[in-house]
């Protein structure tokens, strides 16, 4: 476990609070033309931090849930009351690797996954979401803090 804690993960501000975290994460990330600047951080449910990651972090490959959850023993019990909080939409297919990062989390006990952006078709048309709610995880999303993510991304989108 880390030794960063925070609010207890929740509806409102709790989330709010983990989620730009996220996006403080994400200005981690080595820039890159042919992918998103996304930052992670998985949250037990006393708000303890049980990992964190950011895109490219380890390897030019690494996607940020990825990264947060490698540090994780999958055996860890505090997976089982905490929530992943992902900038972007955790994605539902990769070319760099075999596992998706909904994949990811749907090989832990974590019943709850907040982000802030749904992912745009600008690479592919991804269905994270819509897995994991298929899966029976609780499925948050948080439009209204977007634009940190969307900023982190002007690189692709254009507008930076």
């Amino acid at each position: 476990m880390s030794d960063r804690a925070g609010p207890v993960p929740r509806r409102g501000e709790a989330d709010a609070f983990w989620l730009r975290y996220t996006v403080e994460l994400s200005g981690h990330c080595p820039p890159s033309r042919t992918a998103f600047s996304v930052g992670a951080v998985v949250v037990a449910a006393d708000g303890t931090v049980l990992g964190q990651g950011y895109s490219r972090r380890d390897d030019p490959h690494d996607h940020a849930e990825e990264a947060a959850l490698r540090g994780i023993r999958p055996e860890d019990p505090h997976l089982a009351g905490a929530t992943i909080y992902s900038s972007l939409e955790p994605c539902s297919s990769r070319s760099s690797r075999p596992r998706a990062c909904s994949t990811l989390i749907l090989a832990t006990p974590l019943p709850r996954v907040v982000f802030a952006w749904r992912e745009p078709e600008l690479f592919v048309d991804c269905e994270g979401a819509e897995r994991l709610c298929a899966a029976g995880r609780t499925v948050i999303e948080r439009p209204d803090l977007a634009g940190g993510v969307r900023a982190a991304n002007a690189h692709l989108l254009g507008t930076g």
